[in-house]
């Protein structure tokens, strides 16, 4: 192992190691929360409009909204990135 460097931080004196080491990929938070993956690699996604304000809409509009649906082919690549899929 070659030391790059050293750095002060107050008192703590610490050393940097692994010059060659390549940053860790984080995956988006959000994404992780709102999309979900299929046996074959799809990616699914809940309906908006079903949270709130229910009164107004149909029985049948909110048992339509409760479905999950696919990310459009459109948006996949977008959503791939921020899951970190390739």
């Amino acid at each position: 192992m070659e030391t790059v460097g050293t750095m002060c931080r107050g008192d703590v004196k610490t050393t940097k190691f692994f010059k060659n080491t390549m940053p860790k990929v984080k995956t988006n938070a959000a994404a992780k929360k709102r999309f979900a993956l299929t046996g074959t690699g799809k990616i699914k996604r809940k309906h908006a409009y079903h949270s709130h304000i229910l009164t107004k809409k149909s029985t049948k509009r909110k048992r339509n909204l409760d479905h999950t649906a696919l990310v459009a082919s459109t948006n996949e690549r977008q959503v791939k990135e921020l899951l970190n899929l390739r």
